[in-house]
């Protein structure tokens, strides 16, 4: 495994982190403590050092299973959290800075922590962006010792571009991945410029990107890829990156035909980002403790050749960018 700084935090991290929303809730499986249990300590074995969750995952259940586990290997590991969609209704108007502030309290009795690592908010209305007062009050947390750094999880790239105009953002969470490349354009130049760190989520497009789909594969009834294919329950871009399933089948096919059989098209693919610098780490989840050695596997892969960067780029331009790039 190989290590990165997630830029002005001070954290150096494991550039293949892990995401802990596939450990229950949104994916059509109920929450396991003893597989949480599992996975995690697998991907400490791993080398991984970073790990996000949310208070929403599985009802707060994902969130105090990483702080257990924090607790228990303190100096080896950070951790990240986010807050805001609780708030209902989910909109700019809920957002104020004490119900934020109740719900980084809230975190911190269900991790059993006396400070958080990192506190992002949890993909709130572009407006809020727009408000000051609440990132005041993340300074405040801060000061008071409750929180160590602050950050923000966005749907839009001009969100991460607003959000970084505040001098307490230490990091950005943002959807990239081979069907979502916008964010390679401004947003990691200015980022980059201000130290900022980038967490990388959805790497795979819900699985799109492992390239094991097809036409019949069927989802359950509580899994997203369900739900919530056209935004149906929140943002339509977390659910296959906002590709359309028969678009993105085509899309893997094309990939398909570059890429060598070895390693996986789930490495390739995560190796893909990796090769971009201006990432800190990406979260790929994991539902099991086997897949975490898959995604690991990245870290230690080749970089890409130019030529299927360039490859990689004309499909995207030709098959995807028309449905995704102008939204997101």
């Amino acid at each position: 495994m190989k290590y990165r700084n997630l830029g002005k935090t001070g954290f150096k991290v494991s550039e293949i982190s892990l995401g802990t929303w596939q450990l229950g809730g949104g994916w059509g499986k109920p929450y396991d403590e003893k597989t949480a249990e599992a996975v995690l300590e697998t991907a400490l074995e791993q080398g991984i050092t970073f790990f996000d969750t949310a208070d929403v995952y599985s009802d707060g259940k994902s969130e105090a299973s990483v702080g257990s586990f924090v607790r228990r290997h303190r100096d080896s590991v950070r951790f990240a959290t986010k807050c805001g969609r609780r708030l209902n209704p989910h909109t700019d108007q809920s957002y104020t800075p004490a119900s934020l502030r109740s719900f980084v309290e809230d975190s911190l009795r269900n991790t059993g922590l006396e400070r958080l690592d990192l506190i992002q908010l949890h993909c709130p209305p572009t407006s809020v962006y727009y408000r000051p007062e609440i990132f005041e009050e993340f300074e405040r947390l801060r000061d008071e010792g409750k929180i160590d750094r602050f950050g923000v999880s966005v749907e839009k790239a001009e969100e991460g571009l607003k959000a970084i105009e505040y001098p307490n953002v230490d990091t950005v969470q943002i959807i990239f991945n081979i069907f979502r490349q916008r964010p390679a354009e401004l947003f990691f130049r200015e980022a980059a410029a201000k130290n900022i760190g980038v967490i990388v989520r959805v790497p795979l497009a819900s699985g799109l990107l492992a390239g094991k789909m097809t036409e019949a594969t069927v989802f359950e009834a509580g899994d997203h890829r369900t739900f919530n294919r056209n935004g149906e329950s929140f943002d339509k871009g977390e659910t296959f990156s906002g590709v359309p399933l028969p678009d993105g089948l085509r899309a893997v096919e094309r990939l398909r035909e570059i890429f060598p059989p070895e390693p996986s098209m789930a490495v390739r693919s995560l190796r893909w980002i990796l090769d971009h610098p201006e990432v800190s780490c990406v979260i790929p989840g994991a539902s099991r403790p086997d897949q975490i050695p898959r995604n690991c596997a990245a870290s230690e892969a080749e970089h890409l050749p130019q030529a299927e960067h360039t490859q990689i780029r004309r499909i995207y331009e030709v098959d995807i960018k028309p449905l995704v790039h102008q939204r997101w």
